[in-house]
């Protein structure tokens, strides 16, 4: 009986994280033109084409992912890092880390008058659309840029460059978002590093999916800040006051310097106690 072999196609990890990431920008590039097709198709108004973009890049990533992983890397999908047992903790750390740093900023910028809701509604069908379309986003984006991408890069270089690079190609992806800004800009760099710290010293992807996913939904459909140009209803409908770069204006609340501080401040946090509980990053294995 013959043995299997296992090891990728393609030898360099960081080779096939670079042919993986054009792949993926070919899908999204695809994906706008099969929206808008779609939007002139059922006469949907014109916001509808960036929800609808979003939605079919999510999926075409994760099908994208899956086909690399298994017939490139010839490993299955688990090997991203999809082991639950053991590793509640840090999906409960992820999910409330969302929740808490949009909450610690926007009492910032209520208690000092940059902030104000207006009025409450419960637009029951918005939310639900946000659920879906967030949760499909947050484990895209996570498979693309963690599973896939720093995975890949762990195997060709020192974890903390991998990270920083797949950080960096994380900012790239999200240049085009409506009312970027340079502050924004940093911030979605220390996003990146933020939400990779915990995969290189433990190889799963649960803290991440999570707190992508809450901190995308706490941000637009429950506090009513900007989240990529998406034309969703909020519960609270908030009105910003003050400097573009201390408030985020159309970005959003992560194209403010409060979240860039908060950022920043969560990544000392993590970094201290990642590095006294494992010592160092996992090493990567092909």
């Amino acid at each position: 009986m013959g043995i299997t072999n296992t090891s990728p196609i393609i030898k360099q990890g960081w080779m096939r994280a670079v042919i993986f990431l054009l792949a993926f920008f070919a899908c999204a590039l695809l994906a706008a033109f099969i929206a808008g097709y779609v939007t002139v198709l059922t006469k949907s108004p014109a916001s509808a084409t960036v929800t609808i973009s979003l939605f079919i890049t999510a999926i075409f990533a994760i099908l994208l992912t899956i086909v690399f992983t298994k017939t490139i890397n010839r490993q299955p999908v688990n090997s991203l890092g999809f082991q639950w047992h053991g590793y509640q903790h840090h999906a409960l750390t992820g999910i409330c880390l969302g929740v808490a740093l949009l909450g610690a900023g926007s009492l910032v910028l209520f208690a000092t008058g940059n902030l104000e809701w207006n009025t409450i509604a419960f637009p029951a069908s918005d939310i639900f659309i946000a659920l879906v379309l967030m949760g499909v986003i947050a484990l895209a984006e996570e498979l693309v840029f963690r599973g896939y991408i720093l995975n890949n890069l762990m195997q060709s270089m020192h974890p903390w460059a991998a990270l920083t690079c797949s950080a960096v190609l994380f900012a790239v992806a999200h240049i085009s978002n409506p009312g970027i800004t340079s502050v924004a800009t940093v911030n979605l760099l220390l996003a990146g590093l933020l939400l990779g710290i915990n995969y290189i010293y433990t190889r799963n992807l649960w803290f991440a999916i999570l707190f992508h996913f809450s901190w995308n939904f706490f941000q637009g459909p429950v506090l009513g800040y900007e989240v990529s140009g998406l034309p969703l209803r909020s519960i609270l409908q908030p009105e910003l006051k003050g400097p573009w770069w201390l408030t985020g204006t159309s970005f959003g609340f992560e194209g403010s310097f409060i979240a860039t501080c908060l950022f920043m401040g969560s990544l000392i946090l993590f970094y201290t106690v990642y590095t006294a509980q494992y010592g160092k990053p996992v090493a990567a294995t092909q």
